[in-house]
């Protein structure tokens, strides 16, 4: 049986990277969050003082580093060359300059290469555009959506509950305006394949939408 590429999209605070990272674990495949691959590249825009508004050498940036993705689901890190910047990602100038780069074109053709490299061999892929771009003949795809309240709710939790100066409400407003420049973006918009399973977990534990996602993929499949 040749390896599986099960490829999921969605918004901010769907719930991409946790049932990627269980369903990964549940079929013993590698599991790629795209979206710490853009974190990278924001890093190193920022560590480098480069102004985002200067697409060309944000691209060139893009195009020189060596990014990788090493471990397990529960402890995956992302890598710069040999240095592990998993936790220099998550912090919020990075998540704010993610959101930037990520729209620029040419940084986006840089990473889905790497993406498609690293996917090749079986994978579980999360981010944007992955079902359309990355790997539209991927084996399962999948959209993952819910209420726009909820996944706010979601990320404060996630990211900003032990942060005072962060209100739920300024949550929202920051992962509206986001939702609005990835659909509009010119390119790799996100958008619903076409033949995508849609599922919107609004109201729904993480476990039932496992479930639900897992019975999806046994139905045609010897997983």
């Amino acid at each position: 049986m040749p390896p599986l590429i099960i490829a999921i999209d969605g918004p901010s605070g769907s719930g991409k990277s946790t049932l990627g990272r269980l369903i990964s674990r549940a079929l013993k495949l590698l599991y790629l969050d795209t979206g710490s691959m853009y974190r990278a590249v924001a890093l190193a825009t920022l560590e480098a003082h480069i102004d985002p508004k200067d697409k060309d050498a944000v691209i060139k940036l893009a195009e020189s580093l060596d990014i990788n993705l090493e471990g397990d689901p529960d402890s995956l890190r992302t890598l710069i060359g040999a240095r592990d910047v998993s936790e220099l990602i998550r912090m919020e100038a990075v998540t704010e300059m993610s959101s930037i780069v990520s729209t620029i074109p040419g940084v986006r053709r840089a990473m889905v290469a790497r993406q498609r490299e690293l996917g090749r061999r079986g994978a579980v892929l999360n981010g944007r555009d992955i079902t359309t771009v990355v790997f539209p003949d991927a084996d399962y795809k999948f959209f993952l959506t819910a209420d726009a309240r909820e996944r706010a709710q979601r990320r404060f939790l996630e990211e900003y509950a032990n942060h005072p100066e962060t209100t739920l409400a300024e949550t929202l407003a920051d992962m509206t305006e986001r939702d609005n420049r990835d659909m509009t973006r010119a390119d790799s918009p996100l958008k619903i394949a076409h033949d995508a399973i849609v599922i919107d977990s609004t109201g729904k534990t993480i476990e039932q939408v496992f479930q639900e996602m897992m019975a999806k993929i046994k139905e045609d499949s010897q997983v």
